[in-house]
């Protein structure tokens, strides 16, 4: 299948005087005519600067209106955008650079350059040509690039605003990070399919996002935990105007039932989803009246999504996915694409989950050793891999802890005679913040098996 055109031209085409981006730092009001003209600039310099069809380009993802010029102006010229995190060290840079043979990392600057509109040439682009690169943290340690098909990103929209009821009168604050899955696809792609407007924060701040709800009169708002704990904990909470909000709705990582409920009782529809990265950020869906009925679940598998649990366990299964918002498998790496998303199309999430005899889903667990920190994956492996590259190290292994605030955070338990602040000061150095352990138990040996697996059940038991 063949596109003639792109999301933002198409509905610059269509509605070109609605309202699509409001820049909150600089004040910006940009139409969706305002900002397909700076896609074109965006993609006219990069054009300039030799990158074609196929190319990696690197794109500092910083919450501003010239990443989201880039992002989509590469798409223009087929190239493959893949955005960076504004929290990942130079290492972790440079690993994701050798990983997809990356040609460059552009200057945001560059998307404001006067001169280039009509240097960018314009080609039909298969629906199944990688348009993104997103990384997540492997399992092996190694960063794994997640193949973005516009195809994905497209279905992905369409999806959400059919299955969630999106509006051209919708207006969003974004405020979690842009180079995420879940900043760019989960509401930023369907707000603008829908024609709607989303408000551009820089980052978070709760101050901030309550005026911002009351002030551009929010009318759908979404978060991860963390978040919905700190806007709950605001003094602005009891008394903010929810009146123009239709729902609210929480992804990322399980919901604690008390702050569903603190919601609800200031009269708002308060909804879960889930999604990943490799399958679309928003897989299932669930009405208002469900939100009500079915607290705790993350609803129905949106239309055109299929969903099955795999190796039962009792009613718990892996719960697995398949549809036209699946992406196309990890860059250079055929033997995890194989290992999650098999020859019959279906992908594995490393997710358990149960369904009830109306066909609401729950998440029960994971199968993996993956935890989630803020909102953000954190795979231990990764981490152990850079401890045990300290030379004070001689053996490390990571598990997860429930906590209050963040929902989990890394322990880790490490032999050898370095310090914790030597630790702690090695890996941020070379990974990101959120993925540091937050605390460090030294051992003279770590329990193994006799296949010499580490027993992390032991590692827990520890702790708890």
């Amino acid at each position: 299948m063949i596109f003639d055109g792109d999301l933002l031209a198409e509905r610059a085409r269509v509605t070109p005087d609605r309202l699509a981006l409001i820049v909150l730092e600089t004040g910006e009001r940009l139409t969706y005519a305002d900002l397909e003209e700076r896609i074109v600039r965006a993609a006219g310099a990069l054009h300039a600067r030799g990158i074609q069809a196929g190319d990696r380009v690197g794109i500092p993802g910083e919450n501003r209106p010239e990443f989201i010029a880039l992002f989509f102006g590469a798409m223009k010229l087929g190239a493959i955008a893949v955005p960076l995190s504004t929290r990942a060290t130079q290492h972790e840079v440079e690993q994701i650079a050798q990983d997809c043979s990356m040609r460059e990392i552009v200057p945001l600057e560059i998307a404001n350059e006067p001169g280039h509109d009509l240097d960018c040439p314009s080609r039909p682009i298969d629906a199944d040509e990688t348009s993104a690169l997103l990384y997540t943290s492997g399992t092996t340690g190694k960063p794994k690039g997640v193949m973005i098909p516009r195809r994905q990103l497209f279905w992905n929209g369409y999806n959400t605003v059919v299955n969630w009821d999106l509006r051209a009168d919708d207006i969003s604050p974004l405020y979690t990070p842009i180079y995420h899955a879940g900043g760019l696809a989960a509401f930023l792609i369907p707000i603008f399919t829908a024609g709607g407007t989303m408000v551009l924060h820089r980052g978070f701040n709760v101050s901030e996002v309550w005026q911002t709800i009351e002030h551009e009169k929010c009318t759908v708002v979404l978060g991860v935990p963390t978040i919905w704990k700190m806007l709950m904990e605001a003094p602005e909470f009891p008394a903010a105007d929810l009146s123009h909000v239709r729902w609210f709705i929480s992804g990322g990582a399980p919901l604690p039932h008390y702050i569903i409920d603190a919601f609800q009782k200031r009269g708002v529809v308060f909804k879960q989803g889930y999604g990943m990265t490799e399958v679309g950020v928003n897989c299932f869906t669930m009405t208002v009246e469900d939100s009500y009925q079915k607290p705790g679940s993350i609803g129905k598998p949106m239309m055109f999504t299929e969903v099955r649990l795999a190796n039962l366990d009792g009613d718990v299964g892996e719960m697995e996915i398949r549809g036209p918002h699946v992406s196309k498998g990890y860059w250079n790496n055929a033997e995890a694409t194989r290992a999650s998303y098999g020859d019959d199309g279906w992908f594995k999430t490393g997710d358990l989950a149960r369904r009830d005899e109306d066909g609401f889903f729950y998440i029960a667990g994971r199968r993996k050793e993956m935890f989630i920190t803020g909102g953000v994956n954190v795979y231990p492996a990764e981490i152990e891999a850079e401890l045990v590259q300290h030379p004070g190290v001689s053996d490390a292994a990571v598990v997860a802890v429930a906590d209050d605030k963040w929902g989990e955070i890394g322990v880790a338990f490490v032999v050898g005679n370095a310090t914790e602040e030597e630790l702690t000061s090695y890996l941020t150095l070379r990974i990101a913040k959120h993925k540091v352990p937050r605390r460090f138990v030294f051992l003279e040996k770590l329990p193994r098996t006799p296949y010499g697996k580490v027993v992390k059940d032991t590692l827990r038991e520890m702790i708890e």
